[in-house]
């Protein structure tokens, strides 16, 4: 196959290339993940150039009908023996309407084909990933709502800290993820720029109309400069950058669900539909798609170095090398795609362990911190009662006492100065819901922080951080 692939240059050569040559430069099967934006960015060239008096009319309508036949054979009736999608849809194009497929390539290259190509597809799939963050934002709303009130330990480095809300928690990933979508809306906006036109990297001579072929594919306006317009790959590395930040947050939600429906933590179990079993051991229920996603983020980081490094010292004007940015580009962003889904997935099928929860909410002397604010409410120099609230705690160890669960009695034994009110704030579940400063677990504070997550996902898109 290779011996005769078909290529839309040679006529200076005097004899063809080797083999290994083909076979490494070949890139149409990565290319053909965007063959349909190949041939929608060739029906509006066509158009242009009719409309333009570059080729007749007739001609133009012709192009357009046999590359709307193209669309609707779909990829599987364009040839593979070729060098890329632009030589296989130009070869399919010449079967249906003979040597006038040869007139398609006037005033372009598929030096800004192919940034055209890109931009596109890039375009669709960054809608797709926006979808998917507002379904997993949805189910975040959903599990917040539900499990506002459910007490919960609070962790900071990793270990015990004060009291919170199963919701408060949840809800703290919803704000990532209006990040991430807000990030990928300004990499639409910056891909949304239309290299066509600018031919191999200087224009051409022909009388185009740039802004008709921006116009028709729905791009804000043509690139203004054509050496940059063929040059530019910033936005696959923006991609890449939004996508691996996007993959990081979702990394740390599946580290949770890894951590938590593990016996040791036993605080929540996933459904069957994202579990996987053990070949060997019965009882297994492994978080398989949370490991998977924990572990292809670094495969979307890696991507976004690998694209960075290959950009860093290239000279402007097309350049080979870039033809590898895009099986990074196609993979992390379905990656993502795919990743955001069986996130959502796995959060609506989870059943948590509440009662385990509320269990361990207190310990820990995770209300520590609560019993240190009563006494500077009372007038106490804040670093007196955090110094007062220490010794106490360590007290409570030496006894194999738990702080949350001291009676006033007890308190006043390790410390008689404290009244007997005081026994009140080592309660976990109202330590959690006391805290009612804005974007805390208190009762208030979430009603108010969930109606925000409410509006903002009424909202068409990501406007806005917050």
């Amino acid at each position: 196959m290779l011996e005769a692939m078909r290529k839309l240059w040679g006529g200076a050569f005097e004899s063809a290339a080797a083999q290994a040559v083909d076979r490494f430069g070949q890139s149409i099967d990565s290319d053909l993940t965007f063959w349909r934006e190949d041939v929608l960015g060739s029906i509006a060239h066509a158009r242009m150039l009719g409309a333009c008096g570059v080729i007749a009319p007739e001609e133009a309508d012709r192009l357009v009908e046999g590359l709307e036949r193209i669309l609707r054979e779909g990829p599987d009736a364009l040839p593979r023996d070729v060098e890329d999608v632009h030589t296989a849809v130009e070869a399919r194009l010449g079967e249906l309407v003979g040597p006038l497929a040869g007139k398609l390539h006037t005033a372009r290259s598929r030096n800004d084909q192919v940034a055209t190509d890109a931009r596109l597809w890039l375009r669709g799939a960054i809608d797709g990933v926006l979808e998917a963050i507002k379904a997993l934002q949805n189910a975040l709303l959903e599990q917040a709502t539900a499990h506002r009130r459910k007490v919960m330990r609070g962790w900071t480095h990793q270990q015990p800290a004060q009291p919170v809300t199963l919701g408060f928690h949840l809800a703290a990933h919803f704000w990532a993820l209006q990040r991430d979508g807000w990030r990928f809306e300004r990499v639409r906006e910056a891909a949304n720029l239309c290299p066509l036109g600018s031919a191999a990297l200087a224009g051409t001579t022909f009388p185009i109309d740039r802004e008709a072929t921006a116009r028709e594919l729905g791009f804000a306006a043509p690139i203004p400069n054509a050496l940059d317009a063929t040059s530019d790959r910033s936005f696959v590395l923006d991609a890449l950058h939004a996508a691996a930040c996007t993959l990081l947050d979702l990394s740390r939600l599946c580290q949770e669900l890894v951590l938590w429906s593990g016996a040791e933590f036993d605080l929540v179990r996933l459904g069957d539909e994202v579990t996987t079993g053990s070949s060997i051991m019965p009882q297994k229920r492994n978080p398989d798609m949370a490991e998977l996603i924990r572990g292809r983020a670094a495969r979307a980081i890696g991507h976004w170095t690998a694209v960075a490094a290959m950009l860093k010292g290239l000279p402007l004007g097309y350049n080979r090398d870039t033809q590898d940015d895009k099986p990074p580009l196609f993979d992390a962003m379905r990656l993502t795609r795919d990743a955001l889904g069986l996130c959502r997935l796995m959060l609506e099928s989870a059943q948590w362990n509440t009662a385990k929860m509320a269990r361990d909410a207190g310990d820990r002397a995770s209300t520590a911190t609560d019993l240190a604010d009563f006494l500077a409410s009372r007038g106490v120099p804040f670093r007196e009662a955090h110094e007062r609230v220490g010794r106490l705690v360590r007290a409570c160890e030496q006894r194999g006492w738990r702080l949350d669960r001291l009676n006033g009695a007890r308190l006043r034994e390790l410390d008689p100065d404290l009244p007997p009110e005081a026994a009140e704030r080592l309660d976990a579940r109202r330590a959690a819901l006391r805290r009612e400063s804005l974007g805390g677990p208190g009762e208030k504070a979430m009603v108010a922080q969930l109606r925000h997550m409410k509006r903002l996902l009424a909202k068409p898109g990501f406007p806005s951080l917050v």
